[in-house]
């Protein structure tokens, strides 16, 4: 067992963070903003940023070629339909991705937007671990987790009509 600090402060004690999100054991502030047989997508729990969604295969395995074909095809498109969402609804311009084989988790992708105040960062890749850290340190604010949960509630409202 992992003990895990949330964005919300609260700490949870899970085997993997993903199998308790996919599975429902654990919900994300904002709840699930899309889900399909395969992939569950919800707010990051960890970084309090509007529009960081972490897309999650219901699956516990850890690499992209361990996804079967219905699986490939399901992510491909929900990866599309949500950026195109964060575009939509919530302005988004730029989103860096990142997956890694090397987590404790199971296999999962990490939409980070980006967002003016992010460049006192860099506008490299580099710059997206301060960004975080940055985030889950100084944003923990009502007025910011307001904000970050009406643009779930705004990205699963265009998502699942």
């Amino acid at each position: 067992m992992r003990e895990i600090t949330l964005s919300n402060g609260k700490t949870v004690k899970v085997e993997c963070l993903s199998c308790a999100l996919t599975s429902g054991l654990i919900e994300s502030d904002g709840g699930v903003v899309i889900e399909t047989a395969h992939f569950h997508a919800h707010q990051d729990v960890a970084y309090p940023i509007k529009g960081l969604i972490i897309l999650a295969s219901k699956r516990h395995i850890k690499c992209f070629d361990e996804l079967t074909e219905a699986e490939k095809l399901d992510y491909i498109n929900l990866l599309t339909k949500i950026r195109k969402a964060q575009r939509e609804v919530l302005s988004i311009e730029y989103v860096y991705y990142f997956y890694n084989e090397d987590t404790t988790h199971h296999f999962h992708t990490w939409m980070v937007p980006r967002y003016e105040w992010m460049y006192q960062f860099g506008r490299s890749v580099e710059s997206v671990r301060p960004v975080l850290l940055h985030a889950r340190n100084n944003m923990n604010s009502g007025e910011n987790i307001k904000e970050v949960m009406n643009a779930m509630n705004a990205l699963g409202k265009e998502l699942n009509k």
